[in-house]
This record gives C-alpha cells, sequence and structure tokens, in this order.
C-alpha cells in the first residue's frame, strides 16, 4: 500500500484535534474529488513499519482525539491488510482514541455484502473503526454547510451500533434534523 499524506494536526476530517492517513488508490473516481491525485495506488510513498511508527507517535498526545482515515479509499481490496495491520496496532495502543474512516462504499450496500462474503479484513475492520463516513461524493449534492461530509448523500454512521443491527445507524451526534 501507499499512502498520500499523514496530517499529524487536522481538524477538518473529524470532531477536535486528529492525525489523518490518506491512502493511496481509489477506483471510484467521483466528479470534482478534492483529492484526485490519490485515486492512483502508486501515488505517494511506501506504507512501511516507519510509517505506522510515525503515525502511533502522532497519536501519543492528550490532545489528540484520535484517527482518520482517508484517502484514496481505505476499503479497497488493496488496502485493506496494511489499514487493518495500523487498526489493530492503534487500538492496542490507543484504545481510548476515536477512529473515524471515510469510505466511498455503502455500508449498507458494499460493506455488509463484503462480510457475508467473508472479504479478508472488513469485518476486523469495521470492528476497530467507530464512525464510518459513507457514500460516495456527488457533486451535485455538494454542501459546504453540514460537518465532515462533501455531500449529503454522505452519512456519518456509529459502526458499532451499525454492526449490531446489521443496518447504517447514523452516529446520534449528526444525525440530520428532519422537518
Amino acid at each position: 500500500m501507499n499512502y498520500a499524506t499523514i496530517k499529524k494536526h487536522d481538524v477538518a476530517n473529524g470532531p477536535g484535534v486528529r492525525v489523518s492517513l490518506f491512502v493511496s488508490g481509489c477506483t471510484h473516481h467521483c466528479p470534482e474529488c478534492f483529492n484526485a491525485e490519490a485515486w492512483d495506488f502508486s501515488y505517494g510513498q511506501p506504507f512501511t513499519e516507519e510509517t505506522v511508527e510515525e503515525i502511533l507517535a502522532a497519536l501519543d498526545h492528550e490532545y489528540i482525539r484520535g484517527l482518520s482515515l482517508l484517502g484514496g479509499e481505505p476499503m479497497e481490496d488493496a488496502n485493506r491488510p496494511e489499514v487493518l495491520k495500523l487498526l489493530l496496532r492503534v487500538k492496542e495502543r490507543f484504545p481510548e482514541k476515536d477512529v473515524w474512516c471515510y469510505s466511498g462504499y455503502s455500508f449498507d450496500t458494499d460493506l455488509l455484502a463484503w462480510i457475508r462474503e467473508g472479504r479478508e479484513a472488513v469485518l476486523p475492520m469495521l470492528e476497530r473503526i467507530d464512525v464510518l463516513v459513507d457514500g460516495e461524493f456527488i457533486v451535485a449534492r455538494k454542501n459546504l454547510k453540514i460537518p465532515f461530509r462533501g455531500s449529503d448523500n454522505q452519512r456519518i454512521l456509529d459502526v458499532p451500533a451499525s454492526l449490531k443491527e446489521e443496518r447504517a445507524v447514523w452516529a446520534e451526534a449528526y444525525r440530520p434534523v428532519t422537518p
């Protein structure tokens, strides 16, 4: 796996100050994607043990609330094994820190089906992710007034509750208000 960048003090991709890893590789190719250069799986630098140590060191501060995984696409087949290894290390060392993951894949349509198919690393990854922002970016639904999402079709999901209920469950703090 390659990665595009690591932001060690990110306040845009989840609540609080976070460490964000932008992995390389994405097959969604959403029009007007903010990070289109990261579609290429060979973009950026190789993800190594030194990269993991760099992320763990960046997380090792009280003011860092958690880790955000973005892309590219963390849930791509090619990225899941390395992302899972990172998640195992993060949750072992920092169980109190939350993990957010941004994915163009739908929890209901894609991820649950992949779990049922037994696709590699999907369930163990989700078991270590607290919040999933799911759904492709849709430029026609772009909305700069909503927190932590690019378009209003994307959802901010409570992953433990979603896994338990086997359906998408909004994270309560981000549930849209319906008139």
